[in-house]
């Protein structure tokens, strides 16, 4: 069982900053839950581990030497969580900031929203 902010940092950086298809998709298979949905403002609804998958890839491929960086530590609330950070080029001013809340499940992700933030 991984801790909320265990599973919020590793979502950020085991796969949504993972270039590796076959780490990204063991991280995926270990930390969430067979059925778990991502919904992101901009495209839309996402179920299940495949989905997770490819939209993860597709979106790390648009910009592969981004990073992403928490800006402040994970907050848990019950089953739920949520973390801030920003993306960019390592040495560089970030390119976007977003927060990522989600609902676990028997210690794996259920649910992950993503809302994108204005830049610190």
């Amino acid at each position: 069982m991984s801790s909320i902010s265990t599973l919020l940092i590793r979502n950020l950086h085991d796969v949504f900053g993972e270039n590796d298809p076959v780490r990204r998709r063991a991280a995926i298979d270990e930390i969430y839950a067979e059925d778990s949905v991502f919904y992101d403002p901009n495209n839309g609804v996402y179920r299940g581990r495949d989905e997770i998958d490819r939209v993860a890839g597709a979106i790390k491929a648009t910009h592969p030497d981004f990073q992403y960086q928490p800006i402040a530590e994970p907050e848990e609330s019950g089953d739920g969580g949520r973390v801030s950070w920003v993306s960019g080029r390592p040495g560089e001013a970030p390119a976007y900031a977003g927060t990522d809340f989600i609902i676990a499940r028997d210690g794996r992700i259920a649910a992950v929203y993503l809302f994108f933030d204005k830049l610190p």
